[in-house]
């Protein structure tokens, strides 16, 4: 009885596979040769030749094996082409992660927006709520970033999560936000719209604040015993607005702060390297080839480090310290999208090549030194 319940098993397994493969097949053959099946429990093994090229293989099949809740590698390994095809785990996202970050964001840099304003919370912890404004003013600016980059992989159908807001005690209350993307990258017009729509809004937004935070009144603040201040550099673009609005003052409002903490943002993220923003939008721009000018960034930013150091007598260890960080980071190098024949049109290349000039716009030697 037993073995006959295990023949069952195994003939019903066989048919779930060859119909699985049945499924498939027709697909895989219209760009790769099968010579020979292999099954270790849910994953499909197609050796093979690519009929195609090889780089345009998977771009052909993800597509109509993903709308099946397949996923697909190709692999080449001892002298063969292996098509690896498996069940596409679905990950059930923790919203609730998403919500207690973004609360807990929502209170450290509220705690940082009051002593801007000179609140002594250790006398009068209520007084927290001062800094709001400050709040509202950074996450605009940090937030718009991250679900423009949301909204536009999902509408080229990639699969993100919603931002993951990080609360930190920098002067600031946070070290910004992430999303996560999962599977590949569809094509370079994708990667290119998903890798400029970040920076592009979250400047504009950057801009707004800036205008809305010098027309307000900088509060009078009394350092704080045992504070530490910092005195910021302003790039080209903030003192163009500065003139825009007849700014003349001398100290920034909270608000107009975190319109420069955008800007300074924006142009980290822009740097052409690795798998920041700058990074997705060149190798989108020029193809495989920005992989010379991603592995040429880090060698750039220490040498601007070394000179505002050794020859400014400033504090420059902020472009060492990313030059190493880059350097850790673009050597992994940048995946390829899935079509990456597929050039970028005209208004793409002219799009880009001004976003980097606005990035430029962002750029100062020494971004903020401490006042003693």
């Amino acid at each position: 009885m037993k073995q006959g319940i295990e023949d069952h098993r195994k003939d019903r397994e066989k048919s779930d596979v060859e119909e699985s493969i049945s499924r498939i097949y027709p697909f895989i053959t219209r760009v790769f040769k099968v010579y020979e099946i292999q099954k270790s429990g849910e994953v499909l093994y197609f050796f093979g030749t690519p009929k195609i090229d090889a780089e345009n293989v998977m771009g052909e099949l993800w597509s109509p094996l993903e709308q099946k809740g397949l996923g697909v590698t190709l692999k080449y390994e001892l002298g063969e082409h292996i098509l690896i095809v498996a069940p596409v785990k679905k990950i059930k996202e923790k919203i609730w992660v998403n919500f207690a970050l973004f609360i807990a964001t929502v209170f450290t840099t509220m705690i940082c927006g009051a002593w801007m304003f000179g609140v002594d919370l250790s006398s009068d912890p209520l007084q927290v709520f001062q800094g709001l404004p400050f709040t509202f003013a950074i996450l605009a600016v940090l937030g718009s970033h991250e679900m423009a980059h949301y909204a536009m992989a999902r509408y080229h159908g990639m699969k993100t999560s919603l931002p993951y807001f990080i609360p930190f005690p920098t002067f600031i209350g946070t070290m910004g936000a992430v999303i996560r993307y999962r599977g590949p990258i569809p094509n370079r017009k994708a990667l290119f719209d998903v890798g400029i729509a970040g920076p592009l809004v979250g400047l504009l937004v950057s801009v707004a604040v800036t205008i809305i935070g010098l027309n307000l009144d900088a509060p009078a603040v009394n350092p704080l015993s045992d504070s530490l201040m910092f005195e910021v550099g302003l790039p080209p673009l903030f003192v163009m607005i500065q003139k825009l609005v007849g700014f003349t003052g001398s100290n920034l409002h909270p608000v107009a702060f975190a319109g420069w903490v955008g800007m300074f943002v924006t142009l980290l993220n822009l740097l052409p390297s690795g798998q920041l923003d700058g990074g997705h939008v060149l190798r989108a721009m020029l193809g495989k080839k920005a992989d010379r000018i991603s592995s040429m960034m880090p060698r750039i930013l220490f040498l601007i480090g070394f000179y505002v150091v050794y020859w400014l007598n400033g504090d420059g260890f902020i472009w060492i310290f990313w030059a190493l960080f880059l350097w850790a980071f673009a050597a992994v190098g940048h995946p390829s999208p899935l079509h990456d024949k597929i050039e970028l049109d005209r208004k793409r290349i002219f799009i880009g090549i001004f976003t980097f000039i606005l990035g430029l716009l962002c750029f100062t030697l020494i971004p903020f030194k401490p006042i003693t």
